[in-house]
């Protein structure tokens, strides 16, 4: 790109991809810092530079879009399938050789640079669609990309792990209406992460077996919270869901992460990709806000242990209704469901697929 950030196109038909990025070259905003919360011994990212990021423009100026004339947008090339590239206002950034993460976590402890990798994940060069809504060609396309980018970042001295997601719908958060993803490279392991990576090995400690395979295992048997199903996946509502509707999705064979996926463990993931989010959106028949975060093993440890799934989880709750993380869920991160996981599952089990 004109400024020194990498793009990456992934395509399904050899296309030949030489178009120049023709705007000026912006000067790069510099890396954070991380700071080291003592209290819960958690690092937090301090980017100051990202309260100027673009913030929900109209179709007309979407810089998700392809290029167009003279409306010069991320993507230099006037159409594309699945582009991948350096976000412009990155919470994380390659740090200096040498970097590395302090051990200490006492009041001296210094401030470190905020090291890692933020990309964003165009879908589709459709500004008007979802990922619920591609063509399952165009899903395995961007599974494709997840799978190569989690490839590649692992290979990074300083990542620790790799985490590709989406967050769709304003509620949420969203910036840009396009469909699109990100990914970010951590270079610490994150407390979602330390606690179910503890929780695994716990857990195989005392009885010599995988968690989520047994997880799996006990919704195979009880039934009543699955709701989506094929030869090598399987989408259910968790036993102790968090949100009014949460979803998860897991490989019936087990892997530590997304480049661990068999060709036709990836081939079939398109088609309950499709079936679960057309369950989710049909709960209301309207567009669901939600957050797709894909968990899976880190790169250098727990890879016997922990097993890559899909998380779905949405705030709504009922038409006009969010359930919101107010005092207990956000001070005291100790969950309240208003309705039971079963509720939930019977309720997208009953939505029609067109």
């Amino acid at each position: 790109m004109a400024d020194g950030r990498k793009i990456r196109y992934y395509d399904s038909h050899g296309q030949s991809r030489s178009a120049a990025d023709r705007r000026p070259a912006d000067d790069q905003p510099a890396i954070g810092e991380m700071r080291l919360d003592l209290l819960t011994n958690e690092w937090v990212a301090i980017a100051a530079h990202r309260q100027g990021r673009t913030f929900l423009p109209p179709k007309e100026l979407c810089p998700l879009c392809p290029t167009t004339g003279e409306m010069l947008s991320e993507i230099p090339d006037s159409d594309y399938e699945v582009v991948v590239f350096d976000n412009r206002f990155p919470s994380l950034k390659s740090p200096d050789k040498g970097w590395t993460l302090p051990e200490e976590n006492g009041i001296e402890t210094e401030i470190p640079a905020a090291a890692g990798i933020c990309e964003v994940v165009c879908f589709t060069s459709d500004h008007g669609t979802s990922f619920g809504e591609l063509s399952t060609r165009q899903i395995r396309t961007v599974l494709e990309a997840w799978r190569d980018r989690t490839r590649e970042l692992s290979q990074l001295d300083f990542v620790q792990q790799v985490f590709p997601f989406e967050n769709r719908g304003e509620e949420i958060g969203v910036t840009l209406a396009h469909p699109h993803g990100q990914i970010y490279a951590y270079s610490y392991l994150t407390p979602r992460t330390e606690k179910m990576l503890a929780s695994a090995r716990r857990y195989f400690a005392r009885h010599g077996r995988i968690l989520l395979d047994d997880v799996i295992k006990r919704e195979l048997q009880d039934q009543v919270r699955i709701i989506a199903q094929n030869d090598h996946w399987i989408a259910y509502v968790p036993f102790a869901a968090r949100y009014p509707f949460e979803i998860h999705v897991a490989p019936l064979v087990g892997v530590p992460d997304l480049t661990a996926l068999s060709t036709a463990a990836a081939d079939a993931f398109p088609e309950i990709a499709h079936e679960v989010l057309a369950r989710l959106d049909g709960v209301f028949n309207i567009p669901m806000a939600y957050i797709a975060a894909w968990h899976q093993a880190p790169v250098r440890e727990g890879r016997d242990v922990m097993r890559l799934h899909w998380q779905i989880t949405s705030i709504r709750r009922a038409p006009g209704k969010l359930k919101y993380l107010a005092g207990s869920e956000s001070a005291m991160g100790a969950f309240i469901m208003d309705m039971k996981p079963e509720q939930s599952a019977a309720q997208m089990r009953e939505v029609t697929i067109k």
